[in-house]
Order: C-alpha cells, then structure tokens, then sequence
C-alpha cells in the first residue's frame, strides 16, 4: 500500500459460539496483528469448509517474502525473480496473455517522482476467458512489488521483505486464479500482479491506458490480507464501499457463510485512493480494495519487520475464499455493480 503517514488449516467446520477467541498463526504462534488477537463476542454462524489450499498459500507467500527476493523494489534483480516466479505459476495454473501482449508481462520504462533514473518493470497478466460474457471483464488484482532493501543505522534487517503489503495479496491472484480455473468464469477475469505501486501506482495506472474502461465490469483488488482486522476474525474492511454497491453486492453472497465485509474504518487515510484499484475507479471502473489489516496501528506497516512469519494463514487462507464466494455472483454475471462515484457525496 501506498505509504500516505508516518508511524513509528485444515479442513472442516468452525463453529464458535460465546467465547473467548484466541487465533493461532502459522505453526501454533501467535499472529501479529496490529490489534490484539484476542477477542470476546458472539459468533452465531458457521464458517464453511475451505475450498482455497491452505498449504499453496503458505508456499506462494513465504516464496514472494522471501529474502531471496531481496524486497521486490521495482527496477531490481529481488522484484524480476518475483516476476518469474508468477509467470511461472500462470503458466502452471494455464492462463493465457491479455490483449496486444505476446507474453505474460507489460513492460514499460518510467522515471520515479523522487529519481531522475529511468526504471524498466513489468505488470504481469494473465487472462482466463469467460464463457458466456468472455467479452466483460473482471480484473483481480495486487501489487507485487515493495520497498527493497533499505540500510538504516541501528537496524540489523536491511530487507524489507513486504509480506503483508503485498506478498499476501498477490498470494490472493494467484490461489484465485487456480480456484476460477477449476470452477469456470461467465465473465473473462484478468489477473494482473502490478508492479511498482509504491512509487505511486505506476503499474496500475499504465494498465488503465491502454484498455476500454467500459469493458470492465469490476475490479476486485488485495491489499494487506494477513492480519486479524479491529472487526474480530473471519471479517475483512473494503474501500470506497460507498461508491458504488459492490459491497453490498459481496455483503449479500456472504449471507450465511460466517464471514462478513464491512465499509473502510479509515476514512481519514483515504486509502480508496491509495492503492491500485484507484487507476481503474479513475475511469469509472467499480474497482475496490480489500484488506483485513488495522493500519491506524500495524507496527510493521512498511518495515523491515513485515516478515512472512508474522501473518496469519488461516486469515489469509479464509478472506481469499471469502472473496471468491462474495465475488462469484459478479464473475458469473449475474450480478454487475454500479460504476463508481468518485466525487463526495454531499450531507
């Protein structure tokens, strides 16, 4: 995400009633999240089995945050192995390339607002074609790049290995992309893994200019999956959901599974326009972002401590299949949100 502040499983039914609720991260630890793990409430409704593998996701995302990876900042060897890493798996998952590319990349050449160097990066896209709407599209999307390494006096970590921001979004296309495969789609769903949103949603932004905006039906955007939101488990917070009635829309095909989405609890931030979907809800696109991560207080928000092993798996493993099911009435066109307000709403 974008920086706009400073700031120093397994299968089965889970069923909770009035309790205490302690969730566990990966291997038996306790997950970071932002705000306490720990809450007290009344859940009264089951959460359904997952059908998004538990153990693919963990691979993806401990493989995007890897060091290896160097931190994935656009224009670096880190963010091209990443880059090979996702075209490999589409190829696997067996996505064809969008319209006017030869190969899963859109290469491009930009200069950064705070460099006077030119950088070379690619979004990586994949396509699955749609059925009987293949010429309406509904585009999943993250960014997959992040802030590098970054040495700083006192600090024995210099990688910023961005697990949260935005490993585990890109963790979403891609469990997403293997999920709609098997299924089927009505509508054509591109898959796009942006490249440096952190410079100012540069990837995004390029993609919007060469497409029919019109054609776009919805924009479904990851951003920031890994960490018990301030709503309590199995919830997840969506931006912009005033401005049209995608959310509502999602709200309705979760009835009953135990998992719920709210509005944006962070106005103040403006974080609509801080991500990728931004460039699309630009040119009228119903594009929103969901995340599940309480920003106003995640201490490893854009440090070196936004490592793989603070996330939760089965947070992140169960909001990717909460969007999934909240977002299929959408893909099988039998829903199409409105198109997006982007002016405020007067009182």
């Amino acid at each position: 995400m974008t920086k706009v502040f400073k700031i120093v499983v397994v299968s089965g039914l889970f069923l909770l009633g009035s309790c205490k609720v302690a969730v566990k991260g990966n291997d038996g630890k306790d997950g970071v999240d932002g705000a306490s793990a720990e809450k007290t409430g009344t859940i009264k409704k089951e959460v359904l089995p997952f059908f998004i593998d538990s153990v693919t996701v963990k691979k993806h995302l401990y493989t995007l945050a890897s060091d290896d990876m160097e931190g994935r900042k656009s224009g670096t060897a880190g963010i091209e192995k990443a880059a090979k890493y996702i075209e490999n798996e589409y190829k696997k998952i067996g996505l064809t390339t969008f319209e006017g590319l030869d190969s899963y990349r859109q290469t491009f050449n930009f200069t950064p607002r705070r460099s006077k160097e030119e950088i070379t990066s690619a979004n990586i896209i994949g396509v699955l074609e749609g059925k009987s709407k293949k010429d309406e599209y509904v585009i999943i999307s993250a960014h997959y790049d992040h802030l590098g390494i970054r040495k700083k006096e006192g600090e024995l970590d210099s990688i910023y290995n961005g697990a949260n921001d935005d490993a585990s979004g890109v963790t979403g296309v891609l469990a997403l992309a293997e999920y709609f495969k098997k299924v089927g789609n009505e509508r054509t769903i591109v898959f796009a893994a942006f490249t440096a949103e952190e410079m100012g949603l540069v990837g995004s932004t390029q993609f919007g200019k060469g497409i029919d905006a019109s054609k776009f039906v919805a924009g479904i955007n990851l951003e920031m999956i890994g960490k018990i939101p301030s709503f309590g488990p199995n919830t997840a917070w969506l931006t912009g959901f005033e401005r049209s009635d995608f959310g509502k829309i999602v709200q309705k095909n979760l009835e009953g599974s135990g998992y719920q989405l709210f509005p944006d609890p962070y106005k103040k931030f403006n974080l609509f326009f801080r991500s990728d979907n931004a460039s699309l809800a630009r040119l009228g696109v119903p594009s929103h972002t969901f995340s599940t991560t309480a920003i106003d207080v995640d201490k490893d928000y854009h440090k070196a401590s936004d490592e793989a092993e603070t996330l939760n798996m089965t947070i992140i493993t169960q909001t990717i299949q909460a969007v999934a099911k909240g977002t299929e009435s959408i893909i099988n066109g039998k829903d199409t949100p409105t198109r997006v307000v982007l002016e405020e709403k007067k009182k």
